[in-house]
């Protein structure tokens, strides 16, 4: 017995893991396991760490979509980039975390 994620959830999720897996080997950065690293912000850019449940969350998968859109899977930071402004990327994990 186990979890079901709708199909492009878990499609979508996969990507993203296998892709961190890659970054954390490449760069071997200090994220604790089950969190992510992302850069936010339009001009400076700023890390965050985040739990990966929040990939799985509908506002948060908007940003994934916008940030796959943006850049694809070439990220400039070398980490996960995420195209919105620093202020609504902290209310957005705030409400989450609620």
């Amino acid at each position: 017995m186990g979890i079901r994620l709708p199909i492009f959830m878990a499609v979508h999720a996969n990507k993203i893991l296998k892709w961190q897996q890659h970054l954390h080997n490449r760069n071997n950065s200090n994220v604790p396991k089950g969190h992510v690293a992302v850069y936010v912000g339009e001009a400076q850019k700023k890390r965050f760490v985040v739990p990966i449940s929040y990939l799985n969350h509908p506002s948060f998968l908007d940003l994934l979509n916008r940030a796959q859109e943006e850049f694809g899977y070439n990220h400039p930071m070398g980490g996960l980039t995420i195209p919105c402004k620093e202020e609504a990327f902290i209310s957005l994990t705030s409400q989450l975390r609620s």
